[in-house]
């Protein structure tokens, strides 16, 4: 039987300075679902063109957005033995 391979998953990661809150999504374009750029500081194309990534996290004096991975336990869940 074949070992599948493992699929990195993207989190970002949203902490709104004002309330010190944290919020986690699958992607940027997510994150503008629930919050405005009004509330964020910055616009979904100017975050996307801004490059984030792991060393490089987007900061500004309502929010700070960081770019990670999912770390995630490998499993059996859904495989036949035969």
């Amino acid at each position: 039987m074949e070992e599948k391979e493992k699929k990195e998953r993207t989190v970002i990661h949203l902490n709104i300075k004002e309330d010190d809150t944290h919020h986690y999504f699958g992607s940027i374009a997510n994150i503008f679902e629930y919050f405005s750029p009004e509330e964020l500081g910055i616009t979904y194309g100017s975050l996307r063109n801004y490059g984030l990534s792991y060393k490089n996290p987007y900061q500004n004096t309502k929010c700070i957005i960081r770019k990670g991975t999912l770390l995630s336990k490998s499993g059996n869940r859904g495989k036949k033995n035969k």
